[in-house]
């Protein structure tokens, strides 16, 4: 009998693919009606294996969350790189594979690199969601986050607001 288990780990080369793979599904998943669609195409159209390679070896966080040997969700993170987010470290992109979704995975994968950053004294934490996103911003109430400051986000030529959630 085999028994597989959901964790928590640094990505690394080889999970390119499947990394790349949560993306896509989870990016037309959350954000169809919320980025126009030629917009939201063009932009995933952009993350192809080299911005992986770059992601994984850059310095930031990449946590991948697995199941057996797939990854079904990742979390990119580390200092903050915005300084209106008024915060010490940021969750840059935190997204669970559609099929995945609604087992609390996304809020384990949260709590693990929340940990990750407070170890690496960046205990006050942001992450910035779209406004439309009422699904993002729901999850991160969940999470105990309050609504910060707000901005632009610019994709693909389209310009959309966000709204930055602060922990700790």
């Amino acid at each position: 009998m085999s028994t597989k288990t959901f964790s928590v780990r640094r990505a690394k080369p080889d999970d390119i693919g499947m990394l790349s793979a949560v993306f896509d599904a989870a990016w037309r998943e959350a954000y169809q009606g919320v980025i126009p669609g030629v917009a939201l195409e063009r932009f995933i159209a952009k993350r192809g294996p080299a911005t992986w390679r770059g992601m994984i070896g850059r310095g930031r966080g990449l946590a991948a969350m697995e199941f057996g040997e797939h990854v079904v969700a990742y979390a990119a993170y580390g200092r903050a790189r915005d300084r209106s987010l008024t915060a010490e470290g940021e969750v840059d992109e935190i997204y669970v594979a559609p099929e995945y979704q609604g087992l609390g995975l996304g809020s384990r994968l949260f709590r693990a690199v929340r940990n990750d950053l407070a170890d690496h004294g960046l205990a006050r934490v942001g992450v910035w969601a779209l406004a439309d996103n009422a699904r993002a911003r729901a999850f991160y109430e969940a999470l105990g986050g309050r609504a910060g400051p707000e901005a632009i986000e610019r994709v693909s030529g389209s310009c959309l607001p966000k709204v930055g959630y602060l922990f700790g």
